[in-house]
């Protein structure tokens, strides 16, 4: 009897034992979980569709949070050294990976040298020189090359086009240009280009572009790198009364813009499209490197030319740009 009492101690000790082990290893890995911590640095909201871009970036880190493992903060700045401090903020916060947006030149010091303390850069629209970085973006050298190629097959090969650049923009600008330049070169080079500075902004397309018709009696077509840009210069145009100019172009993804296109009967209206969703992909590069998954060094997404002929495919009514 006393060893059969003992072989049931034994039995139900070992039961317990058992039971308690397993119930403990899933808490545990539950309890577990690394959570690895994201930011996303964007510039303050000026434009349209960097609000949009910091709305995309936060619905997905939103998504990621959700599914687990992942923890996030968003800051906006106005300035490179508020966004200087910005980032040193995340490193003291253990941020493991972050999506930058630089609009600012002189960037690449402190995003080079939080890249040697470890973390994952990966910079969205902007190519920064800093050893180590991930590179998001649309293709926008490709956007100046579609964009001239588009004038050239609305206005022929000797027209005069006004060309919007946007110094203050860094590469994006940079590279629109030398697109759009290099193929005037080499398909139209008796094409007159008229070169002015501006930003992208509705007010600052208006602004500058009113003096650039009261500088230029005759302008065939214009050469603008953002579709917000692009209203202004078309508010501009009107209120100027001017019927010579016969194309204008954009870049980007505005709905607003888009809705101009099939109205539009004295002026062609077109857009390389920039959309702000691509941030998405960018949050996405982040996740997978905090997560130590292999990704490639830079993904450049495709320019798809919208104008009247296809833009209700672009329609989109719940974006925020």
């Amino acid at each position: 009897m006393r060893k059969f009492f003992a072989f049931l101690c034994v039995a139900f000790l070992c039961f317990c034992f058992v039971s308690c082990s397993g119930s403990g290893e899933s808490t545990t890995s539950t309890a577990n979980v690394k959570k690895h911590k994201i930011g996303i640095l964007a510039p303050a909201v000026t434009h349209g569709w960097v609000a949009a871009v910091a709305y995309f970036a936060e619905q997905r880190c939103k998504e990621l949070s959700a599914e687990g493992g992942i923890e996030y903060k968003l800051l906006t700045s106005s300035s490179a050294d508020e966004m200087t401090q910005q980032l040193d903020d995340l490193e003291a916060w253990g941020v493991e990976g972050i999506v930058t947006f630089p609009q600012w030149k002189g960037m690449e010091v402190p995003i080079g040298a939080a890249i040697q303390r470890g973390v994952k850069v990966v910079s969205f629209d902007i190519a920064i020189d800093a050893p180590g970085i991930y590179l998001v973006s649309g293709d926008n050298e490709s956007m100046g090359r579609e964009s001239a190629k588009y004038l050239i097959g609305k206005l022929g090969k000797e027209a005069t086009i006004a060309v919007l650049e946007v110094p203050t923009s860094g590469s994006v600008s940079d590279l629109r240009l030398k697109g759009f330049v290099d193929v005037i070169k080499a398909e139209a080079p008796g094409m007159k280009l008229l070169k002015y500075a501006t930003k992208f902004t509705r007010e600052d397309g208006l602004k500058d572009f009113a003096d650039i018709l009261v500088a230029n009696s005759k302008i065939d077509g214009v050469f603008s790198m953002d579709d917000e840009t692009s209203i202004g210069v078309l508010q501009a145009i009107k209120e100027a009364g001017r019927k010579d100019i016969k194309v204008v172009t954009g870049g980007g993804g505005c709905q607003e813009y888009f809705k101009l296109m099939p109205g539009s009967k004295d002026i062609t209206i077109q857009s390389a499209l920039y959309s702000p969703s691509m941030i998405i992909e960018a949050v996405n590069t982040a996740a997978s490197l905090v997560k130590g998954e292999s990704v490639d060094a830079v993904k450049i997404i495709p320019t798809t030319i919208v104008d009247s002929t296809n833009c209700e495919k672009f329609m989109d009514a719940n974006s925020p740009y």
